[in-house]
Formats: C-alpha cells, structure tokens, sequence
C-alpha cells in the first residue's frame, strides 16, 4: 500500500472512531439501552459507506469486507457507554475529529465514484452520501432533525471538497495531491464554521 493511501487509511479509521462515538454519545443522550446505543453508533460509522457501496453495486460493503471498521466501533460504543461523561468533556475535540472524518469519508467516497467512471454530479453526490448519511440516519433513529438539513455548514462543505476534487482529478494532478487538498478543503470549511458559527442562510420572511 501506498504511503499516502496509509495515511487516508489511519484517517479514515479515526473518521470511523470519532462518528462512533458522536452515534452512542447521542444514545446515551437519549437513554437508550446498550443495544440502542449500538445501533446509533452502526449507522453513524458506517451508514454512509454502505448505502454509497449498494448503489455502487460494490458487495459486499466495505465494512464487511474489513471488518476492523466494525471491530473499532464497537469498541468506541462501549467506552462511550460506559464512560460517557469524559466524551462530553471532550465536545470540542469530539468537534475537530468529526470535521476529520467529515473531510476523510468525502475523499473516499468521491474518488470511489470516480474509479466507477461516475460524471461531475454522480462523484459529489456519493462523497457526500458517505460523509453525512450515516449521521442523518442516526439523527431521524433519534428522533433529531438531520444536521444536514439544519443552517448548519456541513454537506455543503462537502459539496465544495467533493467538486474540488473531481476538478483535480480531471487537471491530472497527482492522487496524493487531490486527496490531500480536498480532504483539508472539507475540515477547514468545517472547523472555521463551528468557530465562527457560519450558517447558510434562509428565508424568515414567509
């Protein structure tokens, strides 16, 4: 394996991790048993991936076929179960490593869809599938409304590092570059939005 495909890798591991954990800390939140809580934190790590791997026709889903994805989870949602006021301590790192895997999960299910030959708006759409979906299952589970469809900067960073990168991929510019670039484009939108508090606007006057 490539270096920079490492690098991706041990990201996206610590996305995976960090979704987690975001998924049971909301069980725990809402007083859900344990198998609440694994559920929330299933579809948070890993709803995204497999719904992008379904329509991709790609089965089994990635998580089946590297189980260490579901192994790690667990072991997250457990912690989270069992210790859940140290992570809400933590909120604001908790923060930071979502906007990482936020960055993480849009490079790969991008450039997945672009090694499935997908066109501009195909590629943009399965990033963003596999960055947001599994957070918006696990907001409707929770009887939340999805953060996505909140004022929230959130998939519209995404909209702009998965566009970002179908760009780069189509000027040529090497693998490691594009992924790199897009991946910081999503996580600094992010974070300077949680910092700021930047939302996109909406109509208040009907």
């Amino acid at each position: 394996m490539n270096s920079h495909l490492d690098i991706i890798y041990a990201l996206d591991l610590l996305g995976t991790a960090a979704f987690a954990a975001s998924g049971a800390l909301l069980g725990v939140r809402k007083r859900m048993d344990l198998l609440g809580v694994i559920v929330l934190w299933l579809v948070t790590a890993t709803g995204g991936g497999v719904v992008r791997d379904i329509l991709l026709n790609d089965a089994p889903p990635f998580c089946f076929k590297n189980e260490v994805y579901l192994y790690l989870s667990v072991i997250v949602a457990v912690i989270v179960f069992l210790a859940p006021a140290r992570f809400e301590r933590l909120r604001g790192s908790m923060l930071f490593l979502d906007a990482l895997g936020l960055g993480t999960f849009l490079v790969i299910g991008t450039s997945k869809a672009l090694a499935f030959n997908l066109g501009f708006i195909g590629s943009i759409l399965m990033g963003v599938m596999t960055a947001t979906f599994g957070g918006m299952i696990r907001d409707v589970l929770s009887n939340e409304i999805p953060l996505i469809l909140q004022r929230e900067i959130y998939a519209s960073a995404c909209v702009a590092g998965g566009a970002a990168l179908y760009l780069m991929h189509q000027a040529g510019l090497p693998e490691p570059l594009s992924l790199t670039t897009a991946a910081l484009l999503v996580i600094t939108i992010r974070f300077l939005a949680i910092l700021r508090g930047w939302q996109l606007p909406r109509r208040t006057d009907v």
